[in-house]
């Protein structure tokens, strides 16, 4: 599996109410403050081009797409991500943090939409050049705690509930293929708490980063 060998690519992964855009600010912070180089995104939406298909993917006022049409847009903001913004960072020694990468397709418009897999394996390479995050952190929660954190629902949030289980045993069941590459750390306690567990999956890697 293809890995950038310069910088640190790390991506947040979990289901709606997981906490990944706090856990992505406190390692942001965390790692800037130690000296490193740091780039902190999202998908949807990591670039301009990004931004505009982000309103088209969670505006529950685009109504419903078909499973195909969601997951081809996804891709299209994430070949634009990668080619953009994620690469080049890495490709000037940078630690670059995700709010979600291809794990999401997998679980969202796989599980969740139930796309054949190997469809979905060909389009995210397809996307991302087979560039695959150095350590995927998935922030674990029951879906009826996530959605109760969530707030107003966007249009993934506002699927029903069985959705939002698929997409979660399927995280689980990411991670357990590969080890590894995969710290499953659970995202029911306080922020502090959650981020001194991701903090130790991220530590044994920095080492691959020099700080400035």
């Amino acid at each position: 599996m293809p890995f950038s060998e310069r910088g640190l690519f790390i991506a947040l992964e979990g289901g709606e109410g997981a906490g990944k855009s706090t856990q992505g600010k406190l390692l942001e912070q965390w790692l800037s403050d130690a000296g490193y180089d740091v780039v902190l995104t999202r998908e949807p939406g990591g670039t301009a081009v990004g931004a505009a298909l982000r309103g088209i993917l969670l505006d529950p006022q685009t109504g419903q797409l078909s499973p195909r049409t969601e997951a081809l847009v996804y891709a299209a903001d994430r070949a634009e991500h990668v080619a953009a913004l994620i690469r080049p960072s890495l490709d000037a020694g940078r630690i670059v943090i995700t709010d979600r990468y291809v794990d999401s397709t997998l679980a969202y418009q796989g599980a969740g939409r139930s796309l054949q897999s190997d469809d979905l394996e060909h389009l995210v390479r397809l996307a991302t050049g087979s560039l695959w995050p150095h350590l995927t952190v998935v922030l674990d929660i029951d879906p009826r705690d996530g959605l109760a954190r969530a707030g107003d629902h966007d249009r993934i949030e506002a699927e029903p509930l069985d959705f939002h289980l698929r997409v979660r045993s399927e995280f689980l069941r990411l991670a357990a293929t590969e080890p590894d590459r995969y710290a499953v750390v659970s995202a029911t306690s306080d922020p502090d708490t959650t981020h001194a567990a991701v903090r130790a999956a991220v530590e044994p890697l920095l080492e691959r980063v020099v700080p400035r």
